[in-house]
């Protein structure tokens, strides 16, 4: 018997941006530490309201608040999060 698999990258992940507030001079270890982590995939700094944007790829059984809470808020520095979980992506 044999087994044909059929998967597409979209499908294994979820995509989804943390906004990060940091504490006074923590933004730049704060950065570095997210972009370090696994399922993180870029960490940008942004003006406005928050210090970072962290985009991040999980596995479509991951936890999103599980992900967001245990690993991201967990980050020495962090004051705040909000986070964004996408739907589609256009190109």
């Amino acid at each position: 018997m044999h087994w044909i698999i059929h998967w597409r990258w979209e499908a294994l992940v979820e995509t989804i941006f943390v906004q990060v507030k940091c504490g006074p001079g923590s933004a730049y270890s704060v950065a570095q530490t997210l972009a370090d982590m696994d399922g993180v995939s870029e960490v940008y700094s942004v003006s406005g309201l928050y210090d970072l944007l962290a985009k991040c790829y999980l596995l479509d059984d991951d936890d999103v608040g599980r992900f967001v809470n245990h690993r991201i808020q967990s980050v020495a520095g962090i004051r705040d999060t909000q986070t964004i979980i996408t739907f589609n992506a256009f190109s």
